[in-house]
């Protein structure tokens, strides 16, 4: 992909230059917390990878993409937080900020995805499994990162029918 870079994609566009094999990587930036989910290569289910601990950006953008290399993914999904009347409030302008200083550092092209109640609806889950609460503060990053993710690999395979 690196020859056609560009920083931000639509998923529509994503669908156009994704090309055999190629993982996408799921992200739930969170104030303290990067959540982190793999696809796998068929671009089909999305799994919990990993939570970043946020310390400073060079650090956690470094791990987040040495991860991505790792794993050949072509792009990030990232959680675009949006208000519920859909507007954009200081997180949405932080995760943009977020994604104008990873992209070039990265190489690698973001697509937003709309995350509203993702945490929530994974917090929902994890409570009817009866996860107890330390158990939730430890997964729940990831798994909403998975969330998100799903999403967008639901949209994919909806546009590849299409």
């Amino acid at each position: 992909m690196e020859e056609n870079f560009s920083p931000v994609l639509t998923l529509e566009d994503l669908s156009l230059r994704l090309t055999g094999k190629a993982r996408l990587m799921g992200l739930d930036l969170g104030t303290k917390t990067i959540g982190l989910a793999l696809s796998d290569v068929e671009r089909r289910l999305a799994s919990p990878l990993e939570t970043i601990r946020r310390t400073k950006f060079t650090a956690d953008a470094t791990r987040m993409i040495e991860l991505a290399h790792n794993h050949e993914v072509a792009a990030f999904v990232i959680g675009l937080p949006l208000n519920m009347d859909g507007s954009e409030g200081p997180r949405a302008q932080s995760t943009r900020a977020f994604v104008r200083q990873a992209a070039p550092l990265a190489k690698i092209s973001f697509v937003f995805w709309d995350e509203r109640l993702s945490t929530a609806a994974v917090t929902r889950e994890l409570i009817a499994q009866d996860a107890s609460r330390a158990k939730r503060a430890e997964v729940v990053d990831r798994m909403a990162a998975a969330y998100i993710l799903q999403g967008a690999l639901d949209r994919l395979a909806r546009l590849r029918k299409g």
